[in-house]
């Protein structure tokens, strides 16, 4: 019975801290999509391809989400014509790269500086690094049927033939002027109410889970168990990144779930918690679905797990 009472209490202590971060992303995340025009600055987004990462990597600040709302913005980014680069830069970055996750962060390792700098910057660096792997891989071979398909509808006919836009066979290319662009549309306000509240109890119900496992793990793993993972280099790195893809708990609330173990396991191993969920986890196997091809969702969590491997080393080396 001590044992239960002492699992309850560290899950209401996660749950409770972890709540207010989860309705203000929501909330924000809401506000983003009822005030922001559909199309339109589309175009306006660079072409470059350093560049066009980097933009929508950064564009996490101005629609904050966690990955369970990123994968729909980012697929509407690439489907209305945006640069894959920058649909791609903002899937894999902006779940941290955001400010609800920025502080969240700070909430729970005030005392830990050097986290609030290497978690958002690691981020950034994966999302370019995964960018910069995907984007040799042909069009037809990355993206699923049905993007490539709404992709290729907003392509001017000078670049995308007729058979193009309808199967993805090479048709012939007929010099016209680009499409107009769709007039800008907001949602019905109770099609947004519905939405966000379904987004919220769909967070909700993972963070719960979160929440119980990080508890019972804490108080029925025995602690020499997580104390001889947590005290080797490489395997503490794994071991977390293990846990990361399994918990597959929200970017908004994941460090209050760290910071239950965070004591336990080498700097390397804590930084890839943070770094990998929100990139490649369970939940989101199933969500890239409607972006990527499964080639592609393979190639990403592979690309993805190595270079966390290498950050969380690298910072190993520099602060054990």
């Amino acid at each position: 019975m001590v044992a239960l009472s002492t699992a309850w209490a560290i899950f209401q202590g996660l749950l409770l801290e972890a709540l207010p971060f989860l309705l203000l992303g929501v909330a924000i995340s809401a506000l983003a999509r009822w005030l922001l025009p559909q199309t339109g600055w589309i175009r306006l987004l660079p072409r470059n391809p350093l560049l066009a990462p980097v933009v929508g990597a950064l564009m996490g600040f101005a629609l904050p989400a966690c990955e369970c709302g990123n994968v729909p913005v980012a697929r509407r980014l690439i489907a209305s014509g945006a640069p894959l680069g920058t649909g791609f830069g903002f899937l894999f970055a902006a779940p941290v790269l955001n400010p609800i996750v920025i502080a969240s962060t700070w909430a729970a390792f005030p005392d830990q500086p050097w986290l609030l700098i290497a978690r958002p910057c690691g981020a950034f660096l994966i999302a370019m690094a995964l960018t910069f792997v995907l984007r040799p891989v042909p069009e037809h071979d990355l993206l699923a049927e049905a993007l490539l398909e709404e992709r290729r509808m907003t392509q001017p006919l000078a670049q995308v033939g007729l058979l193009e836009r309808r199967s993805g066979l090479v048709g012939v290319h007929v010099r016209e002027a680009p499409l107009p662009s769709p007039a800008p549309t907001q949602l019905d306000p109770g099609e947004l109410l519905a939405h966000s509240s379904r987004e919220f109890l769909d967070l909700l119900t993972l963070l719960i889970v979160g929440c119980a496992i990080a508890a019972s793990v804490q108080t029925f793993l025995p602690r020499s168990w997580l104390l001889a993972v947590g005290e080797a280099p490489t395997l503490s790195i794994l071991a977390l990144m293990l846990m990361a893809v399994v918990i597959s708990v929200c970017s908004s609330v994941d460090a209050f779930l760290a910071l239950g173990f965070a004591a336990q396991v080498t700097p390397g191993a804590l930084l890839a918690f943070l770094l990998l969920g929100p990139v490649v986890d369970l939940k989101l196997a199933g969500l890239f679905t409607v972006v990527l091809k499964p080639r592609a969702i393979a190639i990403t969590a592979v690309a993805a797990a190595m270079v966390v491997l290498l950050m969380g080393q690298w910072v190993n080396g520099l602060l054990l």
